[in-house]
């Protein structure tokens, strides 16, 4: 016999644990934003821009749209020789980073967004000092270097990379890893519910004793407390009236 479950029932059950699904959750939050805070090492991220443009316009005095799509072209190339061992190699040296050219290519992201002629590479490092060190020197290191590799001076820096006064970090996410830990505490502390719900055996309905026994109710006993019992059962005092007594009888 296939047994079914309605949502009402679904809903007695989750009712019935709800403290249980509440201390979980939050106690999964709280877990989490300690370890966020106190235990997982803040990384911070700088970014530089640099332009790709076309140096030898003496003669129109105007960029051609083939300019721009050479230089878009070009860009695909650059980003590859950002993060090639010659530059960050020279990096490396002129920082004196103990660092192999493989940690610090991972430390670097280079992207140009909706085919635009501008280059921007950030750097996320634990310390936004180096961070902004490393990314304003692998720029000035590839403008030298690119005129060598390939013959070209069309490079220009738009914006340096700068820390701030006060930087924030971009990870870990607090309020992010929070939701994440609540949520989760949330789904294990139900499925723990409906687990303890399928492990119990015991008989609480009319309904279970034919269900699980398959035999028919004759007759339900009710619950009386306590309170009930001694109600029930107290006998209520009779008030005596004082009798004055004859000589007689006080004799004897």
């Amino acid at each position: 016999m296939e047994e079914t479950i309605s949502l009402k029932e679904l809903a007695t059950v989750i009712k019935k644990r709800l403290g249980m699904i509440i201390t979980v959750s939050l106690f999964a939050a709280a877990i989490s934003g300690i370890v966020t805070v106190f235990l997982i090492t803040k990384e911070y991220q700088v970014s530089t821009q640099f332009l790709v443009n076309q140096n030898n316009t003496e003669q129109t005095n105007t960029i051609q749209s083939s300019d721009i799509r050479t230089n878009i072209d070009l860009i695909n190339t650059y980003n590859v020789i950002i993060t090639s061992n010659r530059i960050l190699d020279e990096v490396i040296d002129e920082l004196e980073l103990d660092l192999s050219a493989t940690a610090l290519s991972n430390k670097i992201t280079v992207q140009n967004e909706n085919n635009s002629q501008v280059v921007t590479v950030s750097v996320r490092d634990t310390d936004p000092i180096q961070a902004e060190r490393i990314a304003n020197t692998t720029v000035a290191v590839f403008q030298e270097e690119v005129f060598e590799l390939m013959n070209v001076d069309n490079v220009n820096v738009l914006n340096r990379a700068e820390v701030g006064s006060n930087p924030a970090p971009v990870s870990p996410n607090l309020m992010l890893n929070i939701a994440i830990a609540l949520v989760l505490g949330g789904m294990v502390s139900v499925g723990v519910t409906f687990l303890l719900e399928y492990l119990d055996n015991s008989v609480k309905t009319e309904d279970d004793v034919e269900n699980i026994l398959g035999m028919p109710v004759l007759g339900v006993i009710s619950h009386i407390s306590d309170r009930d019992m001694h109600a029930h059962h107290a006998v209520p005092k009779q008030h005596v009236q004082p009798v004055a007594r004859t000589k007689r009888e006080r004799r004897a």
